[in-house]
């Protein structure tokens, strides 16, 4: 998009300190800070890497802002899930073009204007009108009007069912995903893939008992992403002393159909048969795996 600015347009502006400000150029529009003003007009016409001045003499540097920085400066109504979370959340679900998404916990609209940037189709389902409201106007602030044919989202509730069918993904950014499992079982299509975002380890550890006993999933694991940034200033090289550790963690499986007679993972042997195992009978890690579905 190499093009001037124009009246209409979302810009970010980042001051000495490279501190961001999000702002849309409007005809008589001025951006103020302590440090001054700058007339909207005087970004309108030029091309990004633009150096503003205020009428205090600081300096802004202009860019049109990336998915990234809008997902961190946008409105919101909900805590949004963060870039660090964003793209493995996409290749966990192998989203791309023309992939037929469902999506629940939509809250500010940041994972669905991620999926959506990829090439997603999105049924959600949102539970909060003002979320759903939220969502909806940052993904057409962001992306444009053409983005919404594609994104489709109703005032419903998951946990009471899914009324699309042949679904190719179900993503999850909801309190009790598990409760949703059931439903998303009916409407993936084979080889599906679920998805569920989750704030703490005993939700994962829910919906992961939830897969198992389902026997209807396979390859189901679960993952943190943290995310520690890097001091480099001529040779003077460290890790940063703060980073992003825990926000979530994100759990993936594979939807394989129910099976009457269904491949199950024998059980680990009992605590009192671990304690009998002697040296001499050769026991080893990988005898003690649980294997795969249709292993």
């Amino acid at each position: 998009m190499n093009k001037p600015f124009d009246y209409g347009e979302r810009v970010l502006l980042l001051d000495s300190k490279q501190r961001r400000y999000l702002l849309v150029l409007k005809e008589g529009g001025e951006f103020h800070s302590h440090n001054g003003f700058v007339p909207h007009a005087d970004i309108v016409g030029n091309h990004e890497g633009l150096i503003a001045r205020s009428t205090r003499g600081s300096s802004y540097t202009v860019l049109r802002p990336t998915l990234e920085d809008f997902v961190v400066q946008m409105p919101r109504g909900a805590q949004v899930i963060y870039p660090k979370d964003l793209a493995p959340i996409c290749m966990l679900a192998d989203i791309g073009p023309g992939v037929r998404v469902f999506e629940s916990g939509v809250g500010s609209g940041a994972l669905s204007m991620t999926m959506l940037r990829w090439g997603a189709e999105i049924v959600g389902y949102e539970i909060r009108e003002d979320f759903l409201n939220r969502a909806t106007s940052n993904v057409r602030s962001f992306l444009g009007e053409d983005a919404l044919s594609r994104y489709h989202v109703q005032l419903r509730d998951a946990y009471e069912g899914i009324d699309e069918t042949d679904l190719d993904r179900v993503v999850l950014d909801l309190p009790e995903p598990w409760n949703v499992i059931r439903h998303a079982e009916t409407s993936l299509r084979l080889g599906g893939i679920f998805v569920a975002y989750t704030p703490s380890i005993t939700q994962a550890a829910k919906v992961r008992e939830t897969l198992a006993e389902s026997r209807a999933w396979n390859g189901a694991r679960t993952l943190e992403v943290l995310h520690r940034g890097w001091h480099i200033e001529g040779q003077a090289v460290r890790p940063d002393h703060r980073m992003v550790a825990h926000t979530a963690f994100l759990t993936t499986a594979r939807f394989l159909g129910v099976h009457e007679h269904a491949a199950m993972a024998e059980p680990l042997p009992e605590v009192d048969d671990l304690e009998d195992l002697t040296p001499q009978d050769d026991v080893t890690l990988d005898d003690l795996e649980r294997p795969t579905l249709g292993e």
